[in-house]
Order: C-alpha cells, then sequence, then structure tokens
C-alpha cells in the first residue's frame, strides 16, 4: 500500500461563528500528521464585504488596508486560539474558491480543510457553495468539516 505523508495543510476559514471549529479540527488534523499549518481567509468582494462584516459606507484606500488588516486580526485570533505560533497565515482578496486553491498551489499544500454549511439557500442555488467548488476544481484532497448544529 502506497501511502503520501501530508506535509502542509491549508485551512480556509471565513469569518462564520463556524469557523473556529473549522480550525480547531483541521488543526488537530494537521497535528496528529505533524503536518505545518497554514490559515487562509478571503475577502471576496471589498464594497459587499464592508458593508455586510463591517457596517462601513463605501471604500476607500484607507478602508481597504483598514479591511484587510481586521481580516489579519481574525486569523491572529485563530492562530491565538490554537497556541501556535509557528501556524503561517494568508490573506487574499478575489473569489473565494478560486483564492483557496491559488494558495494551495503557492504553497504546494497537500490537504485543504473547508467547512460545509451555506447560509443562503438561495446563494447556494444560484452560484454553488465555494465548498462544492473548490472540490470540484482541485485534486488536492479536501476534508470538509461540517458545521450544521446538530438535533
Amino acid at each position: 500500500m502506497i501511502t503520501t505523508k501530508m506535509k502542509k495543510v491549508l485551512i480556509a476559514l471565513d469569518e462564520d461563528p463556524t469557523a473556529k471549529k473549522v480550525a480547531e479540527v483541521g488543526y488537530q488534523m494537521a497535528e496528529s500528521m505533524g503536518a505545518e499549518v497554514f490559515l487562509v481567509h478571503v475577502v471576496e468582494d471589498l464594497v459587499a464585504y464592508s458593508l455586510s462584516y463591517l457596517n462601513m459606507g463605501p471604500l476607500q484606500s484607507d478602508t481597504e488596508v483598514e479591511l484587510k488588516d481586521k481580516s489579519q486580526q481574525f486569523l491572529d485570533e485563530i492562530k491565538l486560539l490554537l497556541g501556535n505560533e509557528t501556524i503561517q497565515t494568508v490573506v487574499k482578496e478575489g473569489d473565494f474558491a478560486d483564492c483557496i486553491i491559488e494558495t494551495a498551489k503557492e504553497l504546494d499544500i497537500d490537504t485543504i480543510v473547508m467547512g460545509s454549511l451555506s447560509k443562503r439557500w438561495l446563494e447556494n442555488i444560484v452560484l454553488g457553495s465555494v465548498t462544492e467548488r473548490v472540490m470540484k476544481q482541485t485534486t488536492i484532497p479536501l476534508f470538509i468539516v461540517p458545521t450544521k448544529k446538530r438535533d
């Protein structure tokens, strides 16, 4: 039997309350394999992102920097929660699925970890979920963490 050692794990996080669970499960998996951990957060559309997450008005260049800083702070908080200073963080701007796949390729990632719950059923029908798009577009193994609340 051929086995491949997983050396690098990318954990893709959004600012959903379930991100903590995804990070913890992904980190435990990576740690059990002795793999290096990378956290990535993608800001898709700066204008929409600022309006929906931060209740900001129209973006100016200073606000874009603030938004990216806020995203970095989010990843730093998750890193602190996981208790490992060697975890590397990446903030990207662009399409969620494309940025996750590009980052995984750039970093030579062996496994991508993502959550599975979409909050907006209509958006999921029209656009498809980010997790599903990543799954269809990558050859890198994908570990999906279910984030739906248990009944």
